[in-house]
C-alpha cells in the first residue's frame, strides 16, 4: 500500500510516499480502508519533534492522526463493527498512521461515521470533537448553568465545541471574525464578540471557564475575565503543558519536573487569581466519539472542508497549507 512517511524528526521535514505492507490486525482491531485523512497542525508538531516529550515515535513513521474509511477486516474479539461499516477515528496516540491506504486500529478507538456526513466532511470531526468533549467534560468538569468563553472560537474547533457545550447546558460565549458570527450563533452560542470591533476582556467578567485556542500571548487577557473566587479554570489547546498535565498523564518524575518548569509562568499567573490552568492533548475514545456523533446528527452539523483537492501524492503541499496558509476549513487528503 502507499503511505506518507518520515524517517526522522526535522524542522524542515518532508513526507515521502513509500510502498509498505498492508498492516496485520490483532484480535481487538479492525482494518480500515482509508477514504479520507485530515491534515492538522499536530502533524507539524509531530514531524518537527515538538511534542516528542509527550509522545515520542519510532522511525520511520507514517504520519496522520485522523481518518475516515470502510472496515474491510475485523478481529475475532470485535463484535461492535462489521465489514463495510463506515467509520472514523482520532487514531491512538501510540499508533497513528492515517496517511496510508489502510490502517489497523483498535475497535474501541473508532466510531460509526455520522449519518449526515460523507468521508471528507466526517474526517473533520474526531480530533476536534474529542478535544472539545474531553476539554469540557474532563478538564473543565463544566456543569449546566455555568459559562464558558472560547477565544478564537470561530473556526473548526468552535463549530463542534459550541453545540457540545450547549448540550451540557452551558452558557457559551465566543470571540472570532465577523464572517463566522451568524454560523456560530446558529449553532447555539449565546453571545458572539467580533474581535475587530470589541475587546472581550473589556466586556466580559466572572466567566466560569475559558478555552484558549490562541496561545500564550492571550493568557493574561483570558485569566482576567475568569471568576477568581475559586473553581475558575483556563484550558489551553496551545499554550503548552504544565505539571498538572504531566501528573495526569502519569509521566515519569523527570518529565514532571521539566513540565513544572516550562509551565511555571502560566501556572503562576493563574494561581495569583485563584484559577487552575489546564492543558489538553486529545486521546482516542470510541465511546466519546459516538456521543459527539449524536450531537452532530441531532444538529445536522457539517464541518467546513477546505476546497483544495489533495491526494496522497500532494501530502507536502497539504502540510504546507495547514502550516503557512489560510485554509477555509479542514484540509483533507482523499484516497
Amino acid at each position: 500500500m502507499k503511505a506518507a512517511q518520515i524517517i526522522k524528526y526535522s524542522k524542515d521535514f518532508e513526507a515521502k510516499i513509500v510502498d509498505v505492507p498492508i498492516p496485520e490486525i490483532n484480535d481487538d482491531e479492525v482494518l480500515v480502508q482509508v477514504k479520507a485523512a485530515a491534515v492538522n497542525p499536530l502533524e507539524k508538531l509531530i514531524g518537527t519533534g515538538a511534542v516528542k516529550l509527550i509522545q515520542n515515535y519510532s522511525m520511520p513513521l507514517i504520519l496522520g492522526n485522523e481518518m475516515s474509511g470502510i472496515v474491510v477486516k475485523v478481529g475475532k474479539n470485535v463484535t461492535q463493527y462489521q465489514i463495510n461499516d463506515a467509520v472514523y477515528s482520532r487514531l491512538p496516540l501510540t499508533k497513528i498512521g492515517a496517511f496510508a491506504e489502510y490502517v489497523a486500529v483498535e475497535a474501541d478507538a473508532i466510531g460509526l461515521l455520522a449519518a449526515n456526513l460523507d468521508f471528507a466532511s466526517g474526517v473533520a470531526v474526531p480530533l476536534t470533537g474529542l478535544t472539545a468533549f474531553q476539554g469540557l467534560h474532563e478538564e473543565l468538569e463544566a456543569k449546566a448553568g455555568e459559562s464558558v468563553f472560547i477565544s478564537g472560537g470561530s473556526g473548526s474547533f468552535g463549530q463542534l465545541a459550541v453545540p457540545i457545550a450547549k448540550s451540557m447546558g452551558l452558557k457559551v460565549i465566543v470571540s472570532g471574525n465577523s464572517e463566522s458570527q451568524e454560523h456560530i450563533l446558529a449553532l447555539g452560542a449565546d453571545q458572539y464578540i467580533d474581535y475587530k470591533r470589541e475587546n472581550y476582556w473589556e466586556v466580559l467578567h466572572d466567566v466560569d471557564y475559558v478555552i484558549d485556542t490562541l496561545g500564550a500571548s492571550e493568557i493574561a487577557h483570558e485569566l482576567s475575565i475568569i471568576k477568581s473566587d475559586g473553581g475558575g479554570r483556563l484550558l489551553s489547546l496551545q499554550a503548552g503543558p504544565n505539571r498538572r498535565f504531566a501528573i495526569a498523564n502519569d509521566f515519569p518524575l523527570w518529565k514532571q519536573k521539566l513540565f513544572s518548569i516550562s509551565g511555571m509562568k502560566v501556572d503562576s499567573q493563574a494561581a495569583k487569581r485563584n484559577i487552575e490552568y489546564h492543558f489538553i492533548f486529545v486521546r482516542s475514545d470510541g465511546k466519546q466519539l459516538q456521543e459527539v456523533t449524536k450531537i452532530i446528527e441531532d444538529n445536522n452539523i457539517v464541518p467546513f472542508v477546505d476546497p483544495t483537492h489533495f491526494m496522497l501524492d500532494d501530502i507536502n503541499e497539504a502540510l504546507s497549507l495547514v502550516a503557512h496558509g489560510h485554509p477555509k476549513g479542514k484540509v483533507v487528503i482523499r484516497f
